[in-house]
């Protein structure tokens, strides 16, 4: 077992259980010296994990009982949302406590399968924050809309623009949520060219199996 394997399981071992474990304990567990242990508790603790140490007969090692959450699994869709805004709300110092919430972020990123890794980055990189949007977007409108960027489908979209209302067929390529609205900008398939479009002004929107004849 390796030193990060061994360090995660005796995070997992604290997490298990309702009381504390001995230094011995845990290092005959692990076949590894009282030494070692002490070393992997001292990691632990650097790393943000909030353990309890309770001196005397009965006592040991423990997790501070407020940290224990049942286990969560997100999908990429959930993570790409949930790690951007926070992300979001670490750079622009909107709240108080950006570093509790930058370790947050780091253990949800630890957390996530590599799979759900690997689809992180590229769903991250195409959602910007620039304020909060002030104009309302129709739910189900949003609601498709947003599957169609976490699956970079084809959507058919009806649109009041300055010319007046059109139909079209575009791909989100980045959702940019600026001080008063929702833009979206992406490759407009009837044109072949890129263009942007402000979400409030979707009247309706569907999503399609295959792009539009020419």
């Amino acid at each position: 077992m390796s030193r990060t394997e061994r360090l995660l399981a005796i995070a997992e071992t604290l997490r298990s259980r309702r009381t504390g474990i001995t230094a011995q304990q845990l290092a005959e567990r692990f076949g590894v010296s009282i030494r070692t242990i002490y070393r992997d508790l001292d990691a632990l603790r650097a790393g943000h994990l909030p353990l309890l140490a309770d001196a005397g007969p009965g006592g040991g090692y423990a997790l501070d009982p407020s940290y224990k959450l049942p286990p969560i699994n997100f999908t990429a869709r959930e993570a790409a949302l949930l790690v951007s805004t926070a992300d979001w709300l670490v750079r622009h110092r909107v709240i108080p406590f950006v570093d509790t919430l930058g370790d947050a972020i780091d253990k949800v990123r630890a957390a996530l399968p590599n799979e759900v890794l690997r689809q992180l980055s590229p769903l991250s990189a195409s959602l910007a924050f620039v304020g909060v949007p002030s104009r309302p977007v129709d739910s189900g409108v949003r609601r498709i809309l947003e599957q169609a960027w976490y699956e970079d489908s084809t959507v058919h979209i009806t649109y009041d623009g300055s010319r007046g209302r059109t139909e079209r067929w575009i791909r989100i390529r980045q959702v940019i949520v600026d001080r008063a609205e929702v833009l979206l900008n992406c490759d407009d398939l009837d044109l072949g060219e890129p263009r942007q479009f402000r979400m409030h002004l979707i009247a309706a929107a569907t999503l399609v199996k295959s792009e539009p004849r020419a």
